[in-house]
């Protein structure tokens, strides 16, 4: 077999193969003789019909034969004479379809074509300039955070003997169903809790849940404007039907020092609670900043860097953003089945812009990784797999068992902490001065769509001790 190489591209190589008429004839009598043991040819007895008057009645199924027979193998030699890694299967051409003979009276011309990956080229990614800009604390913003916590143990106590009032909370079995669309499945919520006059409840519900007293029924109408949060009642209109189980007030705990040791997490007093929750915040802001440097330098390292990405890797990456853009918006309520094929490939082409970003940036990465001789223990993995576990505040078993569902298992954790030790490479290399904090109205336009991957994975796993927690209760919200 004789083969030639061409290289089209960084990512694509074109491999010319002939394969000598000798070892076509051995395989095409090879097949010959396997169908005429088996054949039914009228005329003659099983298996004695005469070898030319096989080939002849089976000739397209005997070719077809020697084609599955001959070229895998061959395909695979000339691929690793030339010590390629494709990264799809081979798209392979005849030379002379045409006229294909397989007798083994001339030599099969063909050529394939493959896509590699491409040789990266050694990053410049000591020296990059970023500006640690760090948020100042907002104000009044640790005194919302210190409400919600007090929202959090809120009670809700009956009232009696009185009709409902703003301020109230009702508890209420509703049911919705939609004019517009009579056999729609309605909307249905017991034991709904809904506060009157809260900021986040449609004012429908409160104008027509005021006046009401336990037991009492009413039917309102609500229309919904066109550009109403949720696609599912956006530019509807429903009509409620609404009774009333009991009304109740919210009373929120004192703020003293009783109250801050109650919370279980070791403060003193008061005083001591707003000191380490202030810390926290500094923290919480410095790290934010921290992040916002890493994106800046991963943005540069991409724009100093230009090369040919194999399109397998980047159609791979952008069906995948865009399943997920489709998750999302089913979970936003939106029918998919609805959805105009001009948006989904608007849609598409947008990821695949991000997703040659990512691609690339992953490769870059990964180069970086290997010239720092960056490496991941197993103490690492089980240490990260626990930070997940707090994160998400779940056991660790059922971390590990959703990750060993995915396919690369634990092995994708390594590469994530292998990706992030990249980045924190380049930022340790970085030359970073301290600015002043730029509000939106200062910032620059953002010139990158989406954050690195590595980005996301440090997010997802900081333990930030800043937790906005709010009252676990059902509330009908304009979002809902």
């Amino acid at each position: 077999m004789k083969t030639e190489l061409t290289e089209v591209s960084p990512t694509q190589k074109e491999i010319k193969i002939e394969i000598e008429p000798e070892a076509v004839k051995e395989v095409y009598n090879k097949v010959s003789q396997k169908y005429a043991k088996g054949a039914n040819v009228p005329g003659f007895r099983k298996g004695l019909a005469p070898l030319d008057v096989i080939r002849l009645r089976f000739k397209e199924e005997i070719q077809n034969e020697v084609l599955r027979e001959l070229l895998p193998e061959k395909v695979q030699q000339a691929i690793e004479e030339h010590s390629l890694q494709p990264l799809s299967e081979p798209q392979l051409h005849f030379d002379n379809f045409d006229n294909l003979k397989l007798n083994g009276s001339q030599s099969l011309l063909l050529h394939i074509h493959v896509e590699v990956m491409p040789e990266i080229p050694t990053p410049d990614y000591k020296g990059l300039e970023s500006t640690r800009r760090v948020r100042p604390l907002p104000e009044g913003e640790m005194e919302r955070i210190i409400d919600q916590r007090r929202q959090s143990g809120a009670t809700l106590m009956p009232v009696e003997g009185r009709k409902s009032e703003t301020g109230d909370t009702v508890i209420v079995d509703l049911e919705g169903t939609f004019a517009d669309d009579p056999v729609a499945e309605p909307i249905k919520a017991d034991d709904l809790e809904i506060t009157l006059g809260d900021a986040n409840i449609e004012q429908s519900f409160t104008e027509n849940l005021v006046g009401l007293e336990p037991d009492e029924e009413k039917e309102f109408t609500v229309e919904y404007p066109a550009e109403f949060s949720s696609p599912v009642l956006a530019g509807k209109t429903v009509t409620y039907k609404a009774k009333v189980k009991s009304l109740g007030k919210i009373e929120l705990p004192e703020l003293d020092d009783e109250w801050a040791q109650s919370l279980d997490e070791g403060y003193e007093s008061l005083d001591d609670l707003k000191t380490r929750l202030g810390k926290d915040m500094e923290s919480v802001s410095k790290s934010d900043a921290d992040a916002a440097v890493r994106t800046e330098l991963i943005n540069k390292l991409l724009e100093k860097h230009e090369f040919e990405i194999p399109n397998t890797l980047i159609e791979a990456q952008a069906r995948n953003l865009l399943n997920n853009f489709a998750q999302d918006m089913q979970q936003r309520g939106v029918d998919l089945n609805k959805v105009e094929k001009e948006f989904v490939q608007m849609a598409y082409n947008q990821m695949r812009t991000q997703a040659e970003r990512d691609v690339r940036g992953a490769m870059l990465l990964e180069k970086i990784a290997d010239l720092e001789k960056v490496e991941v223990t197993d103490d690492e993995v089980v240490k990260e797999i626990e930070m997940m576990a707090h994160y998400y505040n779940v056991p660790v078993e059922q971390i590990k068992e959703s990750i060993n569902q995915q396919q690369g298992g634990e092995a994708n954790i390594a590469n994530n902490l292998r990706t992030r030790k990249a980045v924190e490479a380049i930022f340790n290399h970085a030359k970073i001065t301290d600015g002043e904090w730029l509000d939106e109205t200062q910032k620059p336009t953002e010139t990158v769509e989406d954050k690195p991957k590595s980005e996301k994975a440090t997010a997802e796993t900081a333990d930030a001790e800043v937790k906005e927690e709010k009252p676990k209760k059902k509330t009908a919200k304009k979002d809902k």
